[in-house]
């Protein structure tokens, strides 16, 4: 009796295989990629506080995001390089920054959307693009945190502690993030020289740099540092968690202090001009602004809101806000620091 063989050549086999992993990446990729009608917003804001906002956003609108966060180690910076990235074939349509910077970078590079919306009108002229490019909303402020265990709260403790204890003193890497933009205002404010020499007499004499605002405030809360450069959001971290921390703005010259606010700009080119507009809105109004102060973080309002509902912590914060160093006018200095401190920092 003839039998027939039944066995398989290899490449059948392989082929198989072939079929099921296509199959499923198609699969996957059907589950996880985006839709035409989801709206991409990428936010450098600390996702436990913009998160929920943006979903509430989805619960009201019936509008599908999809959020896509930014790291603690590059943090605004990545963002906006990957939008530079993506600027013939954008993948965002909407921009939530935590700072103003790198929106600016991104208006000159002509990736962003005109919108003069509502929000827009509320806000002060110093926090928003005159064009309506960007806008800006519920802002930090750059302040000294003091451990009071070793250091009086005021300038002339902290004083003190820089003159002769500068491996007590912290501050961010200044590449990134807001510290990015102390640096820049004291560029635009000193001029270059007098800033690289403060750099390099601090650096010399021992000052702490750490990988971001959050460990500068931690480690003063600790006692490992008595004083160090920060943002109210992370001050108010150490406070809540019963530290003996204490904050005190940082003031310039000619009684100006460091305001710097989230902005948020649609991306040009986004097929969906309309949801990305209703989210500008939503974000921009006075509720959010409320959220963003009652949240932990106790961002700044910079639009008109009720101050009843404001709790003691960001009402003593908001005559400040008048104060704010027109970040508007960092331009230049902004793109020449940021060139100097990648000489210092980027190997």
């Amino acid at each position: 009796m003839t039998q027939i063989n039944c066995s398989r050549s290899p490449v059948v086999y392989i082929l198989a295989a072939l079929v099921v992993v296509l199959a499923g990446g198609v699969a996957l990729w059907l589950v996880l990629a985006p839709s035409a009608n989801t709206l991409v917003v990428y936010c450098s804001h600390d996702s436990v506080y913009s998160e929920p906002i943006i979903r509430e956003f989805e619960k009201r609108t019936g509008i599908k995001v999809e959020f896509v966060p930014d790291t603690e180690a590059s943090k605004s910076l990545g963002l906006v390089q990957r939008i530079l990235k993506e600027k013939d074939k954008p993948v965002c349509d909407v921009f939530w920054n935590n700072e103003q910077l790198g929106m600016m970078d991104l208006a000159k590079a002509g990736v962003l959307e005109i919108y003069k919306g509502l929000g827009w009108e509320r806000m002060p002229d110093r926090y928003k693009h005159p064009a309506g490019l960007w806008t800006g909303f519920a802002a930090r402020m750059r302040v000294w945190i003091v451990n009071t265990d070793y250091a009086e709260p005021a300038p002339e403790g902290i004083k003190k502690v820089l003159e002769g204890q500068l491996s007590r003193v912290g501050i961010a890497t200044p590449l990134y993030g807001t510290t990015r933009t102390h640096y820049t205002v004291m560029w635009h404010l000193w001029g270059q020289e007098k800033l690289k020499a403060w750099h390099m007499e601090y650096r010399e004499g021992g000052i702490i740099e750490l990988p971001g605002n959050g460990p500068v405030a931690r480690q003063v809360g600790s006692g490992t540092l008595y004083v160090g450069l920060t943002d109210t959001d992370d001050a108010f971290d150490q406070i809540d968690q019963k530290k003996p921390v204490a904050l005190v703005p940082v003031e310039l010259a000619d009684d100006h202090v460091i305001v710097i606010p989230n902005t948020v700009a649609i991306i040009k080119g986004t097929k969906k001009k309309d949801a990305a507009r209703k989210l500008v809105d939503f974000l921009l109004s006075a509720e959010v602004e409320l959220m963003l102060a009652d949240s932990k973080a106790r961002q700044i309002p910079l639009g008109p809101v009720d101050e009843t509902k404001l709790n003691d912590d960001v009402k003593k914060l908001m005559p400040w806000v008048a104060k704010g160093y027109p970040l508007g006018a960092l331009d230049e200095a902004s793109e020449e620091c940021l060139e100097w401190l990648k000489t210092e920092y980027v190997k």
